[in-house]
Formats: structure tokens, C-alpha cells, sequence
């Protein structure tokens, strides 16, 4: 986006940090004008944000950590009429040449808007894409801790001695927590009273975390389905990728100008690796690879049960791609396909009170 700038126009950047801000103000020259260190309360925000305009006239602002230290100074910078892009922090080569400081980082990012190189439009998290995220979270805390849970179980079994792991061993999970949560004892030696008792806590913990995760299943499903009808009415999109997907897109969609920045943001976008007489692409490690996952399920359930992705992938390997490259070209297929509904259902959402 171009800005014109005036000689009264100020830039602020901002280093986040738990308890703290850094703010350094630059102008449209990219002179230094100052440096303030703020406590992390509204009271500091507004601090900062007085201050930053006592220099001149401040619309822009180039913020680190906007979705997690920085959100509450990005939503009073945003009150204000504050134009506030998000910041990567300096790579490591960077900061092996030039130095490393809060007050540096602030700078670095202040110029990073002067120069153009900060566009990125931080999310919103006032609506349900961020009921989405935060279920979502708390789903994948709970998935990995009950897979943890029936890890550590069947270690134990399978360290026990070879009498007590043929009767308490079962291959599947349920089974396996069925059994041993009904445990009272396995012997008088202090080793086996303590197998015991750690083998029916482990079962009971994988129990109450497999009601967890079917609460936060339940809730993304209502969710989704009120929220998310487009999304969840296209062939292999479930409740978790349809959350997901909103809630990577965020509660101001119109920040993803394209289908190629919702593709870029997912880690979908295919990267150049050409060289000499090679011409190829491949796979982006970068954006959010909890929505690249659910691109790739998508892929996957589309892979082997939906005829039309099945007679193209047939097509594709008749023309020499390999799996790999066909799932990444199906991801991005995916990405552009899923765009306009993600856009049309985030607007919906917005207008229900």
C-alpha cells in the first residue's frame, strides 16, 4: 500500500515484550526522533500513543508480536485511526553483524514501514475466528497430551514383566485404558504397587482427556456449522479444518487481497527451485503449518474418495509429477477453491449480531 508522507508524519515501532514495550519514533525522512519504554497496561498504551504524537501526525506503526504481546497496543493503536503492520523479527544473520537490542528492534521496525518491506495487515481477535483459534488450541493440547498419556501407558507394559504385560496389553488404545483403569494391584513389592497405581492414573488421564477432546469436537462442530456452512458443505472439509482455515484467515479477511495471499499465509504457495535446464518447484516451509495441515487432510480425504481429484491425480502422474508434487499442486488448487468461501463466510459471520 502507498502512503503519502509529509515532513510532519511520524513512524512508530514497537519491540513487545510480557511486561514492557520499547518505542522508537522515526519521521518520514528516517531521522531518529526517540525512544520510550511503556508498562503493558492501556495506561501505557496511551502513554505511548500520546507521546508518539506529540512528534507529528502518526499513522502508521510497525508492530512485533502482534498476536500475542503486542495485541492489546495493536487494538489502541487501531482505535486511534493507527494503520499497524505486523513485523518479523531480524533474522539471525542480521543480528550477528549488526547487533541486537530492544530499542534496535523497535527501530528496525519502524523502518521496516517506512521502506515498504512490513505489509502484513495483523488479525483482528474479536470475533469467532478467534473462538475458532482458541478451540482450537485447546483441542490440539488435549490431542497431544492423551497421546502422551497412552505412550507412557504401554512404555510402562512393555518394561513390566512378561506375565503382567500378556494380561494388560491390548493393541487398541481403548482396550488397553479399558483394562488397566480397573487395576487394584498387581503385587506386594513396592515396583508393582507403584506399576499399578501409575498404570490406572495413566488410564484415567487418557479417559478424561478423550472427554476433552470430544467437548472441544462438539463445539467446533456447532461452531463451524453456523459460522462455516460454505466451508463445511465442499467436499472433505471437516469441523477442525474448517476452524482452522477461519481462523487462520482471521476476523478482517479483507487483509488476504487474493487467493494467493490465503495460499502464502498457508504455506501453499509454490516456491521456485529451478537451475540451469531444471525447471521446478517446490514445497514452501514457510506460513502457518497448522493450515497447511488442514490443506494436506483436505488433499488427502479428496486423494482417495472424490472422483474428480482422483482422475486428475491419474492425469498428473501420466505426465511424470510425482505424489509429492501432485499433493502440492492440489493444496494450492484447494487454497484458491476455499478463498471466496472463507471471505463469504467471515462476512456473514460479522453481520450476525
Amino acid at each position: 500500500m502507498n502512503h503519502q508522507s509529509n515532513a510532519h508524519d511520524v513512524i512508530l515501532g514497537v519491540d513487545t515484550h510480557l511486561d514492557i514495550h520499547i518505542g522508537v519514533l522515526i519521521n518520514s525522512m528516517g531521522q531518529w526522533l526517540g525512544e520510550l519504554p511503556v508498562d503493558t497496561t492501556t495506561t501505557g498504551y496511551l502513554k505511548l500513543l500520546t507521546w508518539a504524537q506529540s512528534f507529528g501526525k502518526l499513522t502508521r506503526a510497525g508492530v512485533e508480536g502482534t498476536g500475542t504481546y503486542g495485541a492489546g497496543l495493536v487494538q489502541v493503536l487501531r482505535d486511534y485511526g493507527v494503520i499497524v503492520y505486523e513485523v518479523n523479527r531480524p533474522d539471525r544473520s542480521r543480528r550477528r553483524l549488526q547487533g541486537k537490542s530492544d530499542p534496535m528492534d523497535a527501530e528496525n521496525a519502524a523502518r521496516a514501514v517506512l521502506a515498504g518491506r512490513a505489509t502484513a495487515i495483523p488479525k483482528e481477535q474479536s470475533g469467532v475466528a478467534e473462538a475458532l483459534r482458541i478451540a482450537c488450541i485447546a483441542r490440539r493440547s488435549a490431542v497431544k497430551a492423551k497421546t502422551q498419556a497412552i505412550n507412557q501407558l504401554r512404555a510402562l507394559l512393555v518394561s513390566a514383566p512378561a506375565d503382567i504385560r500378556a494380561r494388560l496389553w491390548r493393541s487398541k488404545p481403548e482396550a488397553c485404558v479399558a483394562i488397566c483403569a480397573r487395576l487394584r494391584t498387581l503385587g506386594d513389592t513396592p515396583r508393582l504397587q507403584v506399576l499399578a497405581a501409575t498404570l490406572r492414573s495413566l488410564a484415567q488421564r487418557w479417559r478424561a482427556l478423550a472427554d476433552e477432546v470430544d467437548e472441544h469436537d462438539k463445539t467446533l462442530d456447532a461452531l463451524t456449522k453456523q459460522h462455516a456452512k460454505r466451508l463445511r458443505n465442499q467436499f472433505g472439509v471437516g469441523p477442525q479444518t474448517a476452524a482452522v482455515l477461519l481462523s487462520v484467515a482471521g476476523d478482517n479477511p479483507e487483509r488476504l487481497k487474493s487467493e494467493a495471499a490465503l495460499a502464502a499465509l498457508c504455506g501453499a504457495s509454490p516456491l521456485p527451485a529451478s537451475s540451469g535446464n531444471t525447471i521446478r518447484h517446490r514445497l514452501n516451509r514457510g506460513g502457518s503449518r497448522t493450515a497447511n495441515n488442514a490443506l494436506w487432510t483436505i488433499a488427502m480425504v479428496r486423494m482417495r474418495s472424490e472422483p474428480r481429484t482422483r482422475a486428475h491425480v491419474e492425469r498428473r502422474m501420466g505426465e511424470g509429477l510425482s505424489t509429492k508434487e501432485i499433493h502440492r499442486c492440489l493444496k494450492r488448487y484447494i487454497a484458491r477453491e476455499l478463498y471466496p468461501l472463507i471471505l463469504a463466510d467471515l462476512a456473514e459471520s460479522a453481520r450476525v449480531p
